[in-house]
């Protein structure tokens, strides 16, 4: 059972990894609960501080990540029509254009939101860019806590086993 544990573990934590790139794979949450499959195993026991701690972390980025294109429109100077462009512009790509829709998405609907609230072209590309930057933050922030969480996974698994 400890074999069957540790290799679910594995692939978890290797999904979990490719979801922080990969559109529409929740790749913090699948990389926590491959800490967690691995907390099951009778050679390793992750503290229970740190499995919360992950568990809470892998909700925050999860949610952050869905909100940083936003923030990234506003920060580069998008109206609430740039705002909502690229909200609506994440749902529609999540849906109409997977993987590449989670990217192209929010950068389109900023640019036509902005657009469409009478701005420049120069301005509304900028406002895209924002939301581009936004996703590029977010995946990085996701890259950074699967990464650790499989560090741990590791660490944990080999000391477990000797």
């Amino acid at each position: 059972m400890d074999i069957l544990l540790s290799s679910l573990g594995v692939i978890l934590i290797l999904i979990g990894l490719a979801g922080c790139i990969l559109p529409g794979i929740p790749g913090p949450p699948i990389s926590f609960v491959g800490l967690l499959v691995l907390h099951f195993t009778k050679y390793v026991q992750i503290n229970g501080n740190t499995l919360i701690t992950w568990g809470i972390i892998a909700v925050i980025v999860t949610v952050l990540d869905n909100f940083v294109p936003i923030w990234g429109t506003k920060k580069f100077g998008g109206s609430k029509w740039g705002v909502w462009g690229s909200i609506i512009g994440l749902l529609i790509g999540m849906f109409v254009f997977p993987p590449f829709g989670i990217i192209i998405g929010p950068f389109a609907g900023a640019v036509i939101g902005e657009m469409m609230a009478g701005q420049e072209s120069h301005k509304a590309l900028k406002a895209g860019f924002g939301a581009f930057v936004g996703f590029l933050f977010g995946t990085g922030v996701k890259l950074v806590a699967s990464g650790w969480m499989t560090w741990i996974f590791f660490r944990e698994m080999f000391q477990g086993i000797n």
